[in-house]
């Protein structure tokens, strides 16, 4: 018996390879499957079956794609219903991989199609379950994310859930291991806990919605506090339920090469330029109208939540890092592109078209900036609970994640001097290029973020008490 999480940081994404005797599963796979062919190459198994927990909101699977190229059939809980031939498997039905058992555990309630995997070992003793979106560690899955026409409120969502956990989870084994299709970050839970994988005991013991003392506690527990998932969740969804373009495809289009005057011409058909360079290298010279989001951050999941799915993508990225930005915002659902910049911003650059830049400042300069600048504001662009937190007397919170929507932004004038944070500094580059691309250029990036400003002695911070609570 052989069992391998395959975790993908940047999108708290777990998947898992299963194999005993030659044969093996997938559970959840992303949509770039070359790791799970190589795995299974590696290791001389055929691929039998490829599990889905769910219709993924946060990314998209690689089951089309997975199928295609093993043959494998893609297994499904009760209730699902596709664009594409599935194996809709009932509850309590079993598949063989290997010596292996796998128990299907329909556990309606994050969706309706939800579903658990409980892996027996050759013995017959149950030795994992593995639970998609239904149970994380040290949290559950969000109930919020009803499918359109399913007529069904977030709090017969959390109800459903419940009664899954309580029926289906809850009598296994203390040692019973849990996988679960996410870790820390991931918006598809309140607040997940730091680990990747637990126990159904250690569950039971520190988890709080599985230490509920009634169904109706349970429900005010999951749904109190649950902020509106991103953007690009319902568009995830609807892919992964009606199909989409192969991998291949998308790459053949995002790799096409543009020169420079290509690139600029493109530019003017209504695309997006998305620079996916570095924060710090992008400051220092952009294409003008370019979108920051750098791959050293959450690169999938601003890119889903800030850019729009209907217009075709321009990338300019670093040097042999185009395939890996194309891939990446495929995992997401973009699937138009038009191509990237050859060469790079130093290709632009050569080619004398005009290019644009953002100023820094560091902490302690906005400290002496601050008293004798009576148009200067500071823009907090962090989450509502990490401003409520901390922040500066005066700062005006403009969370990131709204500041595409034209009224966050309706009342800076003309006349203000910005001054832009986040946390760390990834965030408030996205924001600023945002704001350029709108035509406010009157902004400065502060370095270091939140981090830097609560260290100097004249910052005056306060905290909004009334939304911590």
């Amino acid at each position: 018996m052989f069992i391998k999480q395959l975790y993908t940081n940047c999108l708290s994404e777990a998947a898992y390879y299963i194999e005993d005797n030659g044969e093996a599963a997938i559970i959840d796979p992303l949509r770039d499957i070359e790791r799970y062919l190589e795995l299974a190459a590696v290791r001389k198994a055929r691929i039998k079956y490829i599990f889905e927990t769910h219709f993924h909101a946060d990314f998209v699977s690689g089951h089309l794609d997975l199928g295609q190229a093993t043959g494998a059939p893609i297994v499904y809980g009760p209730g699902t219903k596709t664009k594409f031939p599935v194996l809709v498997a009932k509850d309590g039905e079993t598949f063989s991989v290997g010596n292996l058992k796998i128990e299907v555990l329909h556990t309606p309630g994050h969706t309706l199609e939800s579903t658990c995997y409980l892996l027996k070992d050759p013995s017959g003793q149950d030795h994992c379950v593995f639970t998609g979106d239904t149970l994380f560690v040290g949290d559950v899955g969000r109930p919020d994310l009803a499918q359109k026409g399913a007529e069904l409120t977030t709090y017969d969502l959390a109800g459903m859930l419940y009664e899954s956990i309580h029926k289906k989870l809850f009598p296994l084994a203390d040692g019973v291991i849990v996988y679960p299709a996410h870790g820390p970050g991931s918006s598809c839970g309140k607040n997940l806990g730091p680990g990747t994988y637990s126990s159904i005991g250690e569950e039971k013991q520190a988890n709080y919605a599985m230490k509920a003392v009634s169904k109706e506690d349970f429900i005010n527990q999951v749904t109190d506090g649950i902020t509106a998932p991103p953007s690009y969740f319902p568009v995830n969804a609807r892919i992964n339920k009606e199909g989409y373009d192969s991998l291949d495809t998308v790459l053949e289009k995002g790799l096409r090469e543009l020169s420079a005057d290509e690139f600029m011409q493109s530019a003017k058909e209504d695309a997006i330029i998305l620079d996916t360079r570095h924060a710090d290298t992008f400051m220092k010279g952009f294409v003008p109208g370019s979108i920051s989001i750098g791959l050293e951050g959450r690169f999938a999941e601003w890119a889903g939540s800030l850019l729009p799915f209907g217009k075709p993508l321009l990338l300019v990225t670093e040097k042999g890092k185009e395939k890996e930005s194309i891939v990446r915002l495929a995992r997401v659902g973009f699937e138009k592109f038009s191509g990237h910049l050859s060469g790079g911003f130093e290709a632009w650059q050569d080619s004398g078209h005009p290019i644009d830049l953002i100023i820094d400042v560091d902490a302690d300069e906005l400290m002496m900036d601050m008293p004798h600048d009576p148009n200067l504001v500071v823009v907090d662009v962090r989450r509502e609970t990490e401003f409520a937190d901390g922040h500066l007397k005066g700062a005006v919170n403009i969370p990131l994640q709204e500041m595409t929507d034209p009224g966050s932004i309706a009342n800076i004038e003309d006349q203000h001097n910005l001054y832009l944070h986040c946390a760390g500094g990834y965030r408030s580059v996205i924001a600023a290029s945002l704001l350029k691309r709108e035509g406010i250029h009157n902004l400065r990036n502060i370095n270091g973020g939140w981090a830097k400003i609560k260290e100097q002695e004249k910052a005056e911070i306060v905290k909004e008490n009334s939304v911590l609570n």
